[in-house]
């Protein structure tokens, strides 16, 4: 007995029925919002606009302000209610006000985005393209957190905070995003992620709707109750089947990224290789490596892809790029320092044949020197030169050298022991073993 107690205890906690407000007005509130005109319909215009607005200038803050006004979750409640109580004409009535809110909304965005200067596909917009089960999830989640909120005496802030969940306005005016810009792949995947809130938060008000015995209004035989069961189950199936398949699709691309970053975690390094950067696409199923180092060879290529199958990549495309290169560095450093040792060669050469030319030129005037010395002291001699030059010889292989020193003497001639004087002064002054001086009266 005292379990049982705790237990029902317990179940106390989750009942709902101690706080659904009364069935009467949660109708008429439900029918109510589903209805687009006057206040609902202007908030509609402005809902549009906003959402637009954000999702061109890829502004999150902008979005959530649509999403928090947008009264589109009205009808889609009404159908699921509707539905639930068999309630005909209201479901008709949702169905036509509904579809009116979706033109609507298709139209005012796709003329928006017609006429926006800014066409880039931001990050806000690409994230409502590609909707799986777990969109699925969100919108009966929400939107059964929705109906609840509706029923409830207590409403609290869980409306506003569905609408956030929910996300109808910004999948809507994507897709008319991809009807502006003819990008219609942005358009089906749009909308299907819009199918799905409408259709989730409906089965999910559908749900909610009978677990709290919402009263049937209308007279309804039991074919009507199996036909109804029998559409509903089939565009549940329709609209989940897709869901499943991109959820997949979206698992697996996870898996892929997860394996392959670990592989890319593991070749960072590879013998003097630095890895710089690398792009995973788990789309096509590449990894695209860019190495930075010494170059690398067949060998280090062929070990780094066979390391993939280590985790679980074996279908995986490796493509290598190179980064920059050692051995380009070391090969360009080579070629600089022989550019280098050829310039140090040429100026050497350069400096030699300057030091062998002022030789010369200093050379050619000793000539002058020794005039202006030995006319010092001989006033006799009034001019004079020096030159060298080759002796050759017959039986020598290789001529001599041999130094030249000429006068020219005026009418007072020099006497022999002048001129032996003279010839010792200069192999003094001039340091030459061989030295023939010459005279001219």
């Amino acid at each position: 007995m005292k379990q049982n107690g705790w237990i029902l205890k317990v179940l106390s906690y989750f009942n709902l029925e101690s706080e659904v407000d009364d069935f009467d007005k949660i109708h008429q509130n439900i029918e109510k919002d589903i209805i687009f005109k006057g206040t609902n319909l202007w908030i509609l215009m402005f809902a549009i606009i906003i959402a637009s607005v954000g999702l061109n200038m890829n502004s999150t803050a902008v979005i959530i302000g649509a999403m928090l006004i947008s009264p589109l979750m009205g009808p889609i409640n009404g159908m699921g209610y509707s539905i639930a109580t068999y309630n005909f004409p209201l479901f008709r009535k949702a169905i036509k006000n509904f579809t009116f809110a979706v033109i609507a909304s298709l139209i005012a965005s796709t003329a928006y985005f017609a006429m926006s200067p800014i066409s880039t596909a931001h990050s806000e917009l690409l994230a409502r393209t590609s909707p799986t089960i777990y969109d699925v999830l969100i919108a009966l989640f929400g939107g059964l957190a929705g109906i609840v909120a509706i029923s409830s005496r207590h409403k609290g802030n869980v409306i506003p905070g569905v609408a956030i969940a929910t996300a109808l306005m910004p999948p809507l005016c994507t897709a008319g995003y991809g009807l502006a810009s003819g990008q219609f792949y942005y358009f089906f995947g749009a909308f299907y992620l819009f199918t799905i809130n409408t259709v989730f938060i409906a089965i999910s008000s559908i749900i909610i709707s009978q677990i709290l015995k919402f009263p049937i209004r209308t007279i309804v035989d039991v074919n009507q109750k199996k036909n109804v069961t029998r559409w509903t189950s089939f565009i549940i199936i329709l609209v989940l089947i897709p869901s499943i398949y991109f959820g997949y699709d979206l698992v697996k691309n996870e898996k892929f990224i997860e394996n392959a970053t670990k592989y890319v975690n593991s070749i960072r390094v590879i013998e003097g290789n630095y890895l710089l950067k690398n792009e995973i696409n788990p789309q096509k199923k590449t990894i695209t490596l860019i190495y930075g180092g010494s170059s690398l060879n067949e060998e280090q290529k062929n070990s780094i892809v066979a390391k993939a199958t280590d985790f679980g990549l074996q279908d995986v495309a490796i493509v290598f790029q190179q980064g920059f290169s050692f051995d380009a560095i070391t090969q360009k450093t080579s070629e600089v320092d022989n550019l280098k040792t050829e310039l140090n060669r040429l100026t050497l050469m350069l400096d030699l044949k300057d030091k062998q030319l002022d030789s010369l030129n200093k050379r050619n005037q000793i000539g002058q020197q020794i005039l202006d010395e030995i006319h010092a002291l001989y006033p006799q001699i009034e001019a004079g030169s020096f030159a060298e030059s080759y002796v050759f010889n017959t039986s020598k292989p290789y001529p001599d050298t041999v130094s030249i020193v000429y006068f020219t003497v005026n009418k007072k001639s020099l006497s022999g022991i002048d001129k032996q004087k003279i010839e010792k002064w200069l192999n003094a002054r001039l340091k030459i073993k061989r030295l023939k001086v010459v005279y001219e009266n």
